[in-house]
């Protein structure tokens, strides 16, 4: 029984994830994603996260190229903070003040100090984030798959196995204990799913279940037990919209405005059209904390009310929303933290939330948190030529794996597949925001797959196993499993 008037928790969860660019490509499209992802928000997320009881998901995909920052990438990492950024900001800056605007040409060059605060956080850490992120205390780390592949579209069993099984595997490695929580990528959900997750040791995960409960129902504060286990978390889309909708937080007039940008693609305005004022931005990032605190707490308290039990609410969110695309994320999570402690609103790890309330027992409907609620972001007749040929070269893999082809023609294919199989390709193409870059880089490593099984040039010829940082401990196990 839980005491009188007990609301129930929040469980705020941030899904960290990058496309798999190290290595591939640099401006517009390629690796330089991930340094500015690691700049302006891996890094000061872990200034933020400290001692905070808050789930934080890093997909394998992601540590691969984390994992690549301790040797080479993180060369070029510090190279792109140090000869580019600099040079690009002091080069934007004297366009605006040729152009007129001091005020925006003024606000560039303070924020070419983020790189170099940047690069002091970075080489402090001495290049470990992995490291970093698995020794933040009261934080709860969660698992992922391979590539972040949506599941529901996987081809086979095996396929679907394999995605699973090197993405536990790589979490347990390289961050230590891990207590079950799993990130569905794009809680890509269909009935049955949660007896693989099972099977791969998953004990909690995230689920979309807006359109079968609808917008603002209480169910969506209710955890789910399944037949199979696992207890499903539903997101509450109501929560999830102040800072992720269109109207959000991110809307707000001081905001610096991450669409309007300088002939060096820099923002250097505010949503509302002048030039960036810092201290402006970081005082409505604090009001919105506030009224966050105060809507979550509203929203616990109706549940409350009308179902006299304490409730669960996940507000899951993408890291990269906060510190890149909305500039002041990180200081209004801080905010949050610092509010809802003072508030008596009580923050929970997903692990925590579900030991205090209980699971109730209800269907779950297929499901996503793309457009519609449905997998059409990722499956439409524009990314049929990288979905299709995804699956084909998976069902090569799997036949080749039966047929015990040679291990390391199997073991690069594999790595082919995985990457070939991301959700990135296929909701780029969707969003037309990348050119020709994913689909490029989805039909290049297809096209890897049919490479590592095809005939060898000759008979002393051997495939080479790896493909840059992608799943280095590659256990092919789940491939040939029964």
């Amino acid at each position: 029984m839980s005491p009188p008037g007990d609301r129930g928790a929040l469980a705020l969860v941030l899904h960290s994830h990058m496309p798999y660019v190290e290595g591939f490509g640099t401006w517009p499209f390629g690796e330089e994603w991930l340094w500015e992802a690691v700049a302006t928000v891996y890094l000061p997320l872990l200034e933020v996260l400290e001692g905070a009881p808050v789930t934080v998901g890093l997909t394998p995909v992601l540590c691969d190229q984390l994992e690549a920052m301790r040797a080479d990438a993180g060369e070029r990492f510090l190279a792109y903070l140090r000869e580019v950024k600099p040079l690009v900001h002091a080069e934007a800056a004297a366009g605006l003040d040729e152009d007129g605007e001091p005020a925006a040409a003024a606000e560039l060059r303070r924020a070419a100090a983020d790189y170099e605060r940047a690069e002091q956080a970075f080489e402090r850490r001495g290049g470990d984030l992995l490291g970093a992120f698995a020794g933040l205390s009261g934080v709860e780390l969660m698992a992922s798959s391979a590539t972040h592949a949506v599941l529901p579209l996987l081809a086979t069993d095996s396929g679907l196995r394999l995605q699973l099984g090197v993405g536990v595997a790589s979490h347990e490695r390289r961050l230590g204990g891990w207590e079950g929580a799993f990130w569905l990528p794009e809680c890509a959900y269909e009935p049955g799913l949660e007896g693989d997750l099972a099977e791969a040791g998953v004990r909690a995960l995230c689920v979309d279940q807006t359109a079968a409960f609808g917008r603002g129902s209480h169910e969506h504060l209710e955890p789910i037990a399944t037949a199979a286990g696992p207890v499903a978390v539903p997101i509450d889309w109501d929560t999830v919209d102040l800072v992720w909708g269109s109207a959000g937080y991110p809307a707000g007039a001081a905001y610096r405005d991450s669409f309007r940008r300088t002939r060096h693609d820099l923002a250097a305005w505010s949503v509302g059209g002048k030039p960036y004022r810092p201290a402006d931005a970081l005082a409505q990032a604090e009001d919105h904390a506030r009224d966050f605190v105060d809507r979550v707490i509203a929203r616990l308290d109706a549940h409350r009310a009308e179902r006299g039990r304490p409730g669960l609410l996940c507000c899951a969110l993408d890291s990269e929303l906060l510190g890149h695309f909305w500039y002041e994320g990180p200081t209004w999570l801080a905010a949050v933290l610092r509010e809802a402690g003072g508030r008596g609103l009580e923050l929970v790890t997903l692990r925590a939330g579900l030991e205090r309330v209980d699971a109730v027992e209800r269907p779950l409907a297929s499901s996503s948190w793309g457009v519609g609620g449905d997998l059409s972001t990722w499956d439409s007749p524009a990314t049929a030529e990288v979905v299709f040929g995804a699956r084909r070269a998976e069902l090569r893999v799997a036949t080749a794996a039966t047929a015990r082809a040679r291990p390391e023609a199997l073991e690069r294919a594999a790595r082919e597949l995985l990457a070939a199989q991301s959700s990135d390709w296929p909701f780029l193409i969707s969003r037309g925001t990348a050119g020709p870059y994913p689909r490029e880089r989805a039909l290049a490593h297809i096209a890897g797959v049919d490479a590592a099984l095809g005939p060898l040039p000759d008979s002393g010829a051997v495939p080479e196993p790896s493909l840059r940082s992608l799943a280095p401990q590659l256990d092919l196990g789940s491939l040939i499993a029964p």
